[in-house]
C-alpha cells in the first residue's frame, strides 16, 4: 500500500483539510477493519480514505475517522482522485467511486475535481423547542439566529443538523458544549452539526463551521457532504438556484481557510462539491 496525506480544497500547502489517503495495490486485499481504524488514528485527521482499483473507470472506496468506519466523506474522496492524478492512474475524465453511500460519478478535469453526492433529502425540520435545545448545545440562543431560516436535518450522504448564524462574529465565536452536542448527535442519528451564515458582501456563498464529536471531529475544516447538505439546504429556501456556482469558505475558525465548490448537475437534482487538494506527504507502512 501506499501512504499519502492531502490538503483538500485548497491550493495551498498547509490549508485546507487534511485526509489521509491508502492506495491498495492491483492483487492487494483490503486490511481488516481493526487495520484500517489504527492507520487512520495514527494519521490522526479526521477521514482517511482506503482506495481499490477495480477497473479503469471504477474505484472503491473505504472511509475511516480514527474511531469509526463511515459511509462518505468529500473530502477524502476529491483527496483520492487528486492523488490518482498525480500517480498518473487516471487522466482527465469521469470515474465512478463506489462507496457505502453508493456509487458516485467523479469529474477529474485541469482545474477541478467534482464529485457527485447522494441524493438529497431533508430528514427533519426541528420544532421551537427542539431548536433551543440545538442553539443552547453551542452556548447560543435563537435571538443569534437568522428569523427567516431553521435548522434542519440535511442528507447527502451522511445526516448533518444544518443551524443557521445570525452574523459572522458569533459563527466566528460560539463555543460549543461538547457534551452537548454529543447528546443531540446521537439523539438525532447525525454525524454532527454545520453551522453557518450568508457572506452579506456577497462575494461567496456562506461561511461555515463543521462540529462533530461523536466520531472524533471537535471541529473539520472542509467537509463536502456537509456543504452538499447546505447546498440543498439553501436551494430549498430559494436562497440559490440551481444555475449556481457555490462558494464556502470553511475552516478560518482553525488557521486552515478551505474553499469548497458547489453546483447542481443539468438534471437540476444531483449536487456536486468540488475543488483543488495538494499533496503534502508520501508515508511508508512498516508492518
Amino acid at each position: 500500500m501506499k501512504i499519502f496525506i492531502c490538503d483538500a480544497f485548497s491550493s495551498k500547502i498547509f490549508k485546507g483539510n487534511q485526509a489521509g489517503v491508502v492506495i491498495l495495490e492491483r492483487n492487494e486485499e483490503y486490511p481488516t477493519e481493526i487495520l484500517m481504524r489504527n492507520i487512520s488514528a495514527e494519521l490522526k485527521h479526521s477521514e482517511t480514505a482506503f482506495v481499490k482499483k477495480i477497473d479503469d473507470k471504477n474505484f472503491k472506496i473505504r472511509y475511516f475517522t480514527p474511531t469509526e468506519e463511515v459511509e462518505l466523506c468529500g473530502h477524502a474522496t476529491i483527496s483520492v482522485f487528486s492523488v490518482l492524478r498525480e500517480l498518473k492512474l487516471i487522466s482527465n475524465d469521469k470515474y465512478i467511486a463506489q462507496t457505502l453511500a453508493g456509487n458516485l460519478e467523479i469529474i477529474v478535469d485541469k482545474d477541478f475535481i467534482y464529485m457527485d453526492m447522494a441524493s438529497p433529502k431533508i430528514e427533519y425540520i426541528f420544532n421551537l423547542n427542539e431548536i433551543k435545545e440545538i442553539y443552547s448545545a453551542f452556548n447560543l440562543n435563537t435571538t443569534q439566529a437568522p428569523k427567516n431560516l431553521v435548522p434542519k436535518i440535511v442528507n447527502t450522504g451522511l445526516s448533518d443538523i444544518i443551524i443557521p448564524i445570525k452574523n459572522k462574529n458569533i459563527l466566528d465565536s460560539f463555543i460549543m458544549n461538547k457534551e452537548k452536542v454529543i447528546e443531540l448527535s446521537k439523539k438525532y442519528k447525525v454525524v454532527g452539526a454545520h453551522l453557518f451564515v450568508l457572506d452579506k458582501n456577497k462575494k461567496v456563498t456562506a461561511f461555515c463551521r463543521n462540529i462533530a464529536p461523536l466520531v472524533g471531529i471537535d471541529e473539520e475544516c472542509a467537509t463536502g457532504t456537509s456543504n452538499g447538505a447546505l447546498t440543498h439546504y439553501l436551494k430549498d429556501y430559494n436562497i440559490i438556484s440551481t444555475q449556481d456556482i457555490n462558494t464556502f469558505i470553511q475552516g478560518e475558525a482553525m488557521e486552515r481557510t478551505s474553499t469548497i465548490l458547489s453546483k447542481y448537475k443539468e438534471d437540476k437534482k444531483t449536487i456536486q462539491i468540488g475543488g483543488n487538494t495538494v499533496i503534502s506527504f508520501e508515508c511508508k507502512f512498516y508492518k
